[in-house]
């Protein structure tokens, strides 16, 4: 195929999406100038230039960027001062998905994000082309990945009316998800909006304190425990809304099929996302179970894969919130054993005492040092009690074995996590011991797969040393033989 540029709407979009940072510093801008007594056509001729610059800008970026697929690979050009060209071979690419943002949709546009497991952000991204373009392109690479073969693989298109519907997020059931989420994010925006206010009226945050210490004045003769319960039930509906809100425009509409040897999902409200997830590249299964939402049954299942996604532990989200009943098919589907409590085994009691270490002593002295310069730090003392509880706990929720099939481990107290590795899927066994670890007679067993990354990985902490040592030769011993069987069955 004869290398092609994105589509032309692009320029258009991209010039869009720096709007809104120049719209808000509009008015800033013209309150200020108004005041030097400019004139209106003066001030709105810089505005005018910097809307032409920012379009033959994006024009430019549109110009030097083009794509070609070539038999086995796809390259990707693009720079104008540095030209830059990767080829992407055809048998590396794990995972090709759809995304289209507000703007995306309104233009009928899409971005292909191209992964190869290889653990960079950006390994091959196409923004933006025409969703039937995007299809095409997934299409295509699928084809030439399998057979070879460029010519012809327009011909063979995805059968999705074949594909069978695992899991379906019901409007209903999306809003009660959303009550587990509770998020503050909100403050952070009131705060982000009152900066805005004090650069365009001029408030500084002087006057914001002067206004602050007159309301406490005025409230301390009515300050109560009834108001103090109300302020804090208004926090926590917004807190609720915000969580709520959020759910929403991420998991709208979720949809999980499946065909053949390959999932697919689809999400979101404002930004529509559509993943295809092969079965070869999920290289473990993680089962989550919230801090509420945990205890009422409610579970989320999620896969790691050599091609990754977006969020920053590179896994896949394929049930957000289901019950246990509902994720055994999927996890079958999946290629993965079920999990098996009764193989497992409680790590070093030292994991009690690291515990209070970490959650419980240092925080304490932390806060006590901060109270001498910040009085009302000394209130985040009564929330010791709850890293009390988790640190008691921790032995009991951490716990490891060598199933029939896999390696699994679980860990958490607050947030559960249970995860499930196939011996053949094992990338790398590492022995950590830290200084107080040494002190003690234990270590840390990481356990690496391909694709993996984040700091929530099937880590298995405080183990015995000689238990360690027993554990990592027997898995590995099994992970040969996992191996030497894949090795022959592919013979």
């Amino acid at each position: 195929m004869a290398p092609r540029r994105l589509d032309p709407r692009t320029i258009v979009v991209r010039s869009l999406q720096g709007a809104p940072s120049l719209i808000l510093g509009l008015p800033v801008f013209l309150a200020w100038s108004r005041g030097e007594d400019f004139p209106l056509g003066f001030l709105l001729a810089p505005l005018a230039l910097l809307v032409l610059v920012t379009l033959f800008l994006s024009w430019l970026r549109w110009r030097v960027f083009t794509y070609r697929i070539l038999p086995g690979q796809l390259v990707i050009s693009h720079g104008l001062i540095k030209r830059t060209r990767r080829s992407i071979p055809a048998e590396r690419i794990q995972d090709v998905s759809i995304k289209q943002g507000p703007l995306a949709r309104l233009f009928g546009l899409a971005e292909v994000r191209i992964e190869t497991g290889g653990g960079e952000a950006d390994e091959g991204r196409l923004d933006s082309v025409s969703l039937t373009e995007a299809h095409r392109l997934r299409r295509v690479l699928r084809s030439i990945r399998m057979s070879g073969d460029v010519a012809g693989a327009d011909g063979g298109g995805e059968d999705e009316a074949a594909e069978a519907l695992l899991y379906r997020l019901e409007l209903p059931r999306l809003l009660y998800s959303g009550l587990f989420r509770f998020s503050l994010v909100w403050i952070a925006a009131i705060f982000g909006l009152l900066q805005y206010l004090d650069q365009m009226l001029g408030y500084g945050w002087e006057r914001w304190l002067e206004m602050l210490g007159v309301a406490e004045q005025a409230l301390q003769s009515r300050l109560n425990l009834r108001v103090l319960l109300g302020v804090a039930g208004f926090a926590f509906a917004l807190g609720l809304l915000a969580g709520i809100v959020t759910t929403v425009l991420r998991n709208f509409g979720f949809k999980l099929t499946h065909a053949e040897a390959r999932f697919r999902y689809r999400r979101g409200l404002l930004t529509k996302t559509e993943v295809v997830v092969a079965k070869r590249q999920i290289q473990l299964g993680l089962v989550e179970r919230g801090t509420v939402s945990g205890r009422l049954g409610w579970r989320a299942f999620k896969v790691q894969t050599l091609g990754g996604g977006d969020h920053v532990s590179g896994r896949q989200e394929l049930v957000p919130f289901a019950r246990p009943g509902e994720l055994a098919p999927v996890i079958a589907l999946a290629g993965l054993p079920p999990f098996e409590p009764s193989w497992l085994r409680s790590v070093s009691g030292w994991h009690v005492v690291s515990g209070l270490i970490g959650f419980v002593a240092v925080p304490a002295a932390m806060v006590l040092a901060a109270t001498a310069f910040f009085p009302l730090a000394g209130l985040l003392l009564l929330t010791l009690p709850v890293f009390l509880v988790v640190a008691l706990l921790r032995r009991r929720r951490h716990r490891y074995g060598l199933a029939p099939t896999s390696v699994q481990v679980m860990r958490g107290v607050l947030t559960g996590r249970d995860w499930t590795i196939p011996y053949g899927n094992v990338q790398a066994v590492t022995v950590t011991r830290g200084p107080l670890q040494r002190q003690f007679g234990v270590a840390t067993v990481r356990i690496d797969t391909a694709g993996g990354r984040g700091l929530s990985r099937p880590h298995v902490h405080d183990i015995d040393e000689k238990d360690a040592a027993a554990f990592v030769g027997d898995l590995m011993e099994r992970v040969e033989v996992s191996r030497r069987g894949t090795a022959s069955s592919a013979e």
